[in-house]
């Protein structure tokens, strides 16, 4: 008797160990992943910083005000329920700074709200100006975006389209600069630098408006200036029409159509001119369900369209190993997210497992490379980038900085279950609905939004998901101080916070009425 117990025993003993090791070599391949990410952005970082030590003073070319020898351009605005935005992007489009006689302005509205009569009216108003415009109103929203896009080619006059999103709030200058790079055969999309209306309206725009300047400094201008493939953002940018439908046109398969078919023109030859210094202003998500759904949708059209893309990448003769090297990087690293969550929840017993296993927790320390790295590349986005400072940043910039980096970090361990989520959903190649983002027509002013139209009214069972793991983390964190096992403790702390702020401001920003 007493043999089979300590066999038992013994048995339990091995499987403790052998688990231990499972969850050491899952977190290890997922930090790995994370790791070898950042460091492909750190070289990112190095051509981006490259080009500008050697280019210190960048200028654009544009066209004059008033030039009537300029191409002819139609500018398409596809939106959906946008009943505060759409008079807005419908003015500004309207005060270019380029011949009236030389475009053409197409709302592409699939809206089922009061959208649809703000437009209507605006539109008539514009065409007692003298503007050609032109209101093409579906009503199936048949391919969601894509399809409204690819339905309303046969009716483009123009060999140019430029897209804008509702949200957006061009410069003047915008069409007379970009229809200039034109001149450029190879050209095939110019693409532009988003910029934030409203970045200091609140604690969440904020973090946004600090990962987006990556996105649109040191991610888009280092590829850009290392020959890399680049992406069309969906908006705030300019397509050759010819281009469109040599590539296959707008196809509604993923959810980020636009880096479908940015990918697919660039692997025919055709280049993206991004013009880093040209901003188009947009409003940000405020409320924190908005947000989620904006990340869902843009992590798992990243994750179709690895699917849909990555054969295509690596079976074309016009790419060289580098651009394809980088162009899997871009492609998968959408997965960063699933990589994070599941670091983060093998990490849970595998802090309870290292004395056993023999291990030194010094073995895990490579992760600091990455962290090091995103340091770096944040730091250079949104403090030394020559966007349009000519001043260096003063003190108080840097010490801001650092704060709003400190509480990013756990903010984006906290939407790493809902991303992760949507990333395995577009692995599988689970089609979904296009869900977009509503915006409250908000320039940086304390204007509320919960009483307003589009706001979520009912909690998501992720966000109840979130609120369990935000709980889990927290008790991993105290028993690892009162076990002695602290090597994840700062790990788990910082889940913890972010699980928790992302449940707290998701039912926060529910409309219950």
């Amino acid at each position: 008797m007493f043999g089979l117990h300590s066999l038992f025993e013994a048995f339990k003993y091995q499987a403790f160990v052998d688990f231990g090791y499972l969850m050491l070599l899952i977190y290890f391949l997922a930090m790995s992943g994370v790791t070898i990410y950042c460091l492909l952005q750190f070289h990112l970082l190095y051509l981006y910083r490259k080009f500008h030590k050697e280019n210190p003073e960048i200028t654009y070319k544009k066209y004059k005000i008033g030039d009537e020898n300029v191409p002819f351009v139609t500018v398409q605005l596809p939106m959906y329920n946008e009943m505060y935005v759409a008079e807005r992007i419908i003015d500004y489009v309207a005060a270019q700074e380029y011949p009236k006689s030389r475009f053409q302005i197409q709302i592409l509205d699939d809206s089922t709200d009061e959208t649809v009569n703000i437009v209507a009216k605006k539109v008539e108003e514009l065409k007692a100006q003298g503007f050609d415009i032109e209101h093409i109103h579906r009503v199936n929203r048949q391919g969601f975006k894509a399809g409204a896009l690819q339905e309303a080619m046969p009716r483009v006059k123009a060999d140019f389209t430029a897209i804008f999103d509702a949200d957006f709030t061009p410069r003047p200058d915008f069409l007379r600069t970009t229809m200039s790079y034109f001149e450029d055969p190879k050209v095939g999309i110019v693409q532009t630098r988003w910029e934030h209306i409203n970045a200091d309206y609140s604690f969440i725009t904020k973090m946004q408006a600090l990962q987006l300047n990556v996105h649109f400094t040191v991610e888009q201008a280092g590829r850009s200036y290392g020959n890399l493939l680049l992406q069309f953002n969906g908006t705030a940018g300019v397509w050759r029409k010819k281009v469109i439908e040599e590539a296959g046109g707008w196809q509604s398969d993923t959810l980020t159509e636009d880096l479908d078919l940015s990918f697919r023109a660039q692997i025919m030859g055709y280049k993206i001119q991004y013009l880093e210094k040209l901003e188009s202003p947009a409003e940000l998500p405020v409320e924190m369900n908005g947000l989620k759904g904006q990340q869902f949708r843009w992590n798992k059209g990243g994750a179709q369209n690895a699917r849909k893309l990555l054969k295509l990448v690596w079976g074309t003769d016009k790419l060289n190993m580098l651009q394809k090297f980088h162009a899997t990087s871009q492609l998968l690293a959408y997965g960063v997210f699933l990589w994070v969550f599941i670091a983060a929840v093998s990490s849970v017993p595998l802090a309870f497992a290292f004395a056993e296993l023999g291990i030194s927790t010094h073995f895990l320390s490579f992760s600091v490379l990455g962290l090091f790295s995103v340091i770096g590349i944040y730091y250079t986005a949104n403090i030394t980038a020559a966007l349009n400072r000519h001043q260096p940043a003063t003190f108080w910039e840097k010490v801001r900085f650092f704060g709003l980096f400190i509480s990013f970090m756990p903010i984006s361990m906290g939407l790493s279950l809902y991303n992760a989520i949507a990333v395995i959903e577009g692995y599988m190649g689970k089609a979904s609905s296009f869900v977009r983002t509503p915006k409250y027509g908000i320039n940086g002013d304390k204007k509320q939004f919960k009483s307003a139209s589009y706001v979520a009214k009912k909690i998501s069972w992720v966000t109840i998901a979130e609120g369990f793991m935000a709980l889990v983390f927290t008790g991993a964190v105290i028993l690892g101080i009162a076990t002695d096992n602290t090597a994840f403790v700062m790990f788990h702390s910082m889940l913890a916070l972010g699980f928790g702020t992302i449940c707290y401001y998701s039912i926060k920003h529910l409309n219950f009425r």
